[in-house]
């Protein structure tokens, strides 16, 4: 078990994260080269930038869903934010990334009390994420498997890492845990550049594609059905 905990933190850490690093960067390559794809097609290609931001901001501070459906928007808020904050900010996994990669924020880390606090709004808010959006039928119509799976397995390395941060357990136990909390963790890591999840990269430039491709090219609207597997389906 030991040299298992040794070789996730350390070499397996390395390359999963690295396979994170790629992957978004190769997203960013293929958005970018998407979106000037979608600006030859597009019977119009000028943008207003007011609109861009918008967008942009918009999906970023989503006001508008605040009007239509409040309790959504306030949940999805926090889970985002735990979800972005705490991985970073957390001293232990400060420590983690000054071992494997040389780089940390140790000086501007999370207290236990804090980083308990945002785990516990992460975990309730990312399973009531999971059942608002299978009680909603238009979130279950526009939503495909990996906007339900996603949410609860991000979950799992907080679930764990909790637990081994408050739980009395006997040693093995507690190795079993934080074996659990590192390999769900670099198990998200590679799926995330290959995932949905990645917009929170790829989101100023997802905006700038959305607001060209929108321009209703040829075959526009039955393309945006097919990807959305909505083909015969009423809308």
């Amino acid at each position: 078990m030991d040299n298992l905990l040794e070789f996730a933190k350390g070499p397996l850490f390395r390359l999963t994260f690295a396979i994170m690093i790629l992957g978004l960067i190769r997203m960013v390559g293929l958005a970018i080269m998407n979106g000037l794809e979608a600006k030859k097609l597009a019977s119009d290609t000028t943008i207003a930038k007011k609109y861009v931001r918008k967008l942009t901001f918009g999906f970023i501070l989503p006001i508008r869903a605040f009007r239509t459906r409040p309790l959504y928007a306030a949940v999805s808020i926090l889970f985002h934010i735990g979800l972005l904050i705490t991985p970073v900010f957390l001293f232990d996994h400060s420590l983690l990334f000054d071992r494997a990669v040389n780089f940390s924020l140790m000086d501007i880390s999370l207290s236990k009390e804090s980083a308990d606090m945002l785990t516990m709004l992460t975990i309730i808010s990312g399973i009531l994420l999971v059942i608002m959006r299978a009680a909603t039928k238009t979130s279950r119509f526009l939503s495909r498997r990996q906007d339900f799976v996603w949410p609860l397995l991000i979950v799992v390395p907080f679930i764990s890492g909790f637990i081994c941060a408050n739980a009395a357990m006997s040693p093995d136990g507690y190795n079993a845990a934080i074996l659990v909390h590192i390999l769900s963790a670099e198990l998200i890591f590679i799926i995330l550049p290959f995932s949905k999840i990645a917009h929170c990269v790829l989101l100023p430039f997802s905006q700038w594609i959305t607001a060209r491709s929108w321009k209703f090219i040829a075959k526009g609207p039955e393309d945006v059905v097919i990807a959305l597997n909505k083909e015969g389906k009423p809308l």
